[in-house]
């Protein structure tokens, strides 16, 4: 089928390799879960259309077909194929590889280098492939699985496209086992329920999925068909508890971000880790979490901020199952924090406002007059330099002129926002003082 990320054509059915090499794509049509890139109209598609090849960064999970296409690539561009991993490979395997690749152009022949885990190299490493790049030394396809934008230096990110592998479907895998099928010429014993837990199992990931049939093959016995019970035993794995695109996604993560709205930490617990055990992203839910002590605890509790970029961090650094404790300890401790959305609230009104009024000055007396003219027309005039006032607060108006002074951010009475309430609401006495003395100073 074209469409097949695997195809097994012309390859012999005992042969020794794993069944994930054996169906390797001989043809880009061929490659499966990808069509934005792919397919009849896909982008490149488009590129082997003219010929010509630039840079790129692929970018996506395991088993999306990454080093598949790169393969694909340079044989449909007469390029040599050369490849790299970041994670084995450091300063000497990069000058031997650009060497030969300069031999190669002498002689005529192009190299495609494709650098697997780009995102391992340190910035120095990633610098010393700007050469070759530009003076077309090497066509360079580096594939990661980690954001480019902040893996990358910005500098090979200039001079690549990046191209977003997506995590493969349900149908994508389930065709990929249909050609396994084929390819073996026996089915797999599956009842329909347990072939539905293996394509979960896969969690998107085509060579993972061909991986798990062969284990089902190898451990059925004559006659014998496993019920999704049996398979997980057998594979000593547990499929998702949800499809991550599906309804049961979002309302998991729902449940969780209002539970630690609702400072129950106990429920919070319980959602985090089934959405964990589900195999859901952790570094979604660190952005989640993130999101939550913004929105739900925001400056009740400066602090929670910095527990969940902490555990962002950490768990970046840490991986699972190790970083997934730090996650939890975020979320606990943002569903026992005072809580409060003035800050949110506040954002969204200046919003408004801003949109508003998005076309009024600053009052002059808060702009600096580097010039004459500037000084002449009244900038600056009047303006109060705060840390030479009583108290550090000089109360003027900050607002553009046309606009009457509003209040967005109203704190309440809880946490760390108890403070900043008394201190706005001394400021604003300080202000109506100095207003007071000013409209007497004038009326005299």
């Amino acid at each position: 089928m074209a469409d097949n990320l695997f195809t097994a054509a012309g390859l012999e059915k005992s042969a020794p390799r794993p069944l994930p090499d054996r169906l390797r794509p001989r043809r880009l049509a061929e490659v499966v879960g990808q069509p934005h890139l792919t397919g009849p109209e896909g982008t490149l598609t488009r590129m082997l259309r003219t010929r010509s090849l630039g840079s790129l960064v692929f970018w996506g999970p395991p088993g999306t077909g990454k080093t598949t296409v790169a393969r694909l690539l340079a044989k449909e561009t007469d390029l040599h194929f050369q490849q790299l991993s970041a994670i084995f490979s450091g300063v000497a395997d990069l000058k031997k590889a650009f060497e030969a690749a300069r031999a190669r152009r002498q002689s005529g022949q192009g190299t495609l280098l494709f650098v697997d885990e780009i995102h391992r190299f340190n910035r120095a490493q990633q610098d010393s492939f700007l050469p070759v790049m530009e003076d077309g030394t090497v066509t360079l396809v580096g594939a990661t699985t980690e954001n480019p934008s902040f893996e990358l230096n910005a500098a090979l990110l200039s001079r690549a496209a990046v191209l977003v592998f997506r995590p493969l479907d349900a149908e994508a895998l389930a065709k990929l086992l249909e050609r396994a099928e084929e390819t073996e010429g026996r089915k797999l014993p599956l009842e329909e329920e347990a072939r539905g837990v293996l394509v979960r199992m896969a969690d998107g990931d085509g060579r993972a999925v061909l991986a798990l049939a062969e284990e089902v093959w190898r451990a059925a016995g004559e006659g014998e068909t496993f019920d999704a019970e049996r398979l997980q035993q057998v594979l000593q794995r547990r499929a998702p508890i949800y499809d991550k695109s599906q309804d049961s996604h979002y309302n998991l993560i729902s449940a969780l971000h209002k539970s630690v709205r609702g400072s129950d930490p106990q429920a919070a617990l319980y959602y985090l880790c089934r959405m964990l055990d589900a195999g859901e992203d952790p570094m979604y839910l660190a952005r989640r979490v993130v999101r939550m002590a913004v929105e739900d605890i925001g400056l009740a509790d400066p602090q929670g901020l910095v527990q969940a970029n902490a555990a962002k961090d950490a768990y970046h650094m840490l991986g699972t199952p190790e970083g997934e404790l730090a996650l939890a300890q975020a979320v606990v401790y943002l569903a026992t924090a005072p809580k409060s959305n003035a800050l949110y609230r506040a954002y969204g009104a200046a919003r408004r406002a801003a949109k508003e009024h998005g076309s009024l000055a600053p009052p002059k007396h808060i702009l600096n007059a580097p010039t004459k003219l500037m000084q002449a027309e009244g900038y600056g005039a009047g303006y109060a330099y705060d840390h030479g006032e009583e108290e550090a607060f000089s109360g003027q108006d900050y607002f553009p002129e046309a606009m009457e002074r509003q209040d967005f951010y109203t704190p309440t009475g809880r946490g760390f926002e108890a403070e900043l309430r008394k201190r706005l609401k001394h400021w604003e006495e300080l202000r109506k003082a100095r207003a007071a003395r000013k409209q007497a100073g004038e009326d005299s």
